[in-house]
């Protein structure tokens, strides 16, 4: 038999040799309700898998028949359903926007590896397919299937910038570049000259383009750069480094690295802002030794609503890929004082 060039549920009727609202059901996800033999569902799925079945969600919403429903996706061991989870502000961004838009989100929130890790592809299948679309967020991804779900025409956004291939995700992020230039501004009027970077040892994307807007904002507000790179276990036996060749205040790349800096200042009887003004680049949990000191504010409930309007947008367009950037918050004060001395 002449297979055509995009595979069809009528296609994989005959090759499975059920009937074609059998294999409807096993992509609905409504087999088992619908009490369709396993034996059955075993033969359609194995049939889509050799055939690379795909459901075509991007045709069905242009025809104006979608789902409604909006899938949330992320590679991390962990659902963010805490709200002391880092990625919780994300999560609720997206859902309060969906109340709004009168959307439903469905969460992908089962892990099928034996070590624990999240898959999108299950013996060949989209698990994603029952949503119009999918957001992602975190740092774990996997780019063989973010470069398959593209390949297949699947919409999906990620919360924060990434690239596949060399190519750039559709997605929404925080403007790193003006938060750094807020931060070394508001240092610099504070009286500081000598402010010192302490970045961690595996930059992603963001905290590269954090490292990158230090260094162009330190030498265009006439200050030279230091950076340096530690892990947070060496922060102790690393102090005086820290605070070496008289800098008076840090940016902090990391919470992991904060918390490091918070506890060895406490040991030194170090008084943050008199002794040492400090500011982190990302945000505390409200319970961390971090959690008062002055930091980037990061739109994260935002960057989840515009993140939502962005699929909807490539819902309705696939073209739509333009990148939303939103705006970084000037640090607060509270730990930023002049200089010791």
């Amino acid at each position: 038999m002449a297979r055509d060039a995009r595979p069809s549920q009528r296609m994989i009727a005959e090759l499975a040799q059920v009937s074609q609202s059998a294999v409807s059901l096993v992509v609905s996800g409504q087999a088992e309700v619908n009490r369709i033999p396993l034996a059955t569902r075993e033969r359609i799925e194995r049939v889509m898998a050799e055939v690379g079945y795909v459901p075509n969600v991007a045709a069905r919403s242009l025809k104006g028949r979608r789902n409604g429903l909006v899938g949330v996706y992320t590679y991390e061991r962990v659902f963010p359903v805490r709200e002391d989870n880092y990625y919780h502000e994300f999560l609720v961004g997206i859902e309060e926007s969906a109340v709004d838009l009168g959307l439903d989100l469905v969460l992908f929130t089962s892990t099928l590896g034996a070590d624990g890790s999240r898959n999108v592809y299950e013996r060949g299948m989209n698990r994603l397919r029952l949503a119009d679309g999918a957001i992602f967020f975190g740092l774990a991804r996997d780019d063989d299937e973010l470069e398959r779900l593209a390949a297949d025409g699947y919409p999906f956004v990620f919360i924060g910038r990434r690239t596949i291939g060399g190519a750039e995700i559709p997605h929404v992020t925080a403007d790193y570049a003006g938060g750094i230039a807020a931060v070394v501004g508001t240092l610099r009027d504070a009286g500081h000259r000598r402010i010192r970077y302490v970045a961690g040892m595996k930059p992603d994307g963001p905290q590269a383009e954090r490292r990158a807007a230090y260094l162009a904002q330190s030498r265009q507000a006439g200050l030279e750069p230091s950076l340096i790179e530690i892990a947070p276990h060496e922060v102790a036996s690393s102090w005086p480094r820290l605070l070496g060749d008289g800098v008076s205040a840090l940016m902090v790349e990391t919470v992991e690295l904060a918390e490091a800096i918070a506890h060895v200042a406490a040991q030194q009887s170090l008084s943050i802002p008199r002794d040492l003004s400090v500011v982190l680049l990302d945000v505390p949990a409200r319970d961390a030794a971090a959690a008062s000191w002055s930091h980037m504010a990061l739109p994260r409930r935002a960057m989840g609503g515009a993140a939502l309007r962005l699929l909807l947008a490539r819902l309705d367009d696939p073209d739509a890929a333009a990148p939303v950037v939103l705006p970084v918050s000037a640090p607060d004060p509270s730990t930023i004082g002049p200089p010791a001395g």
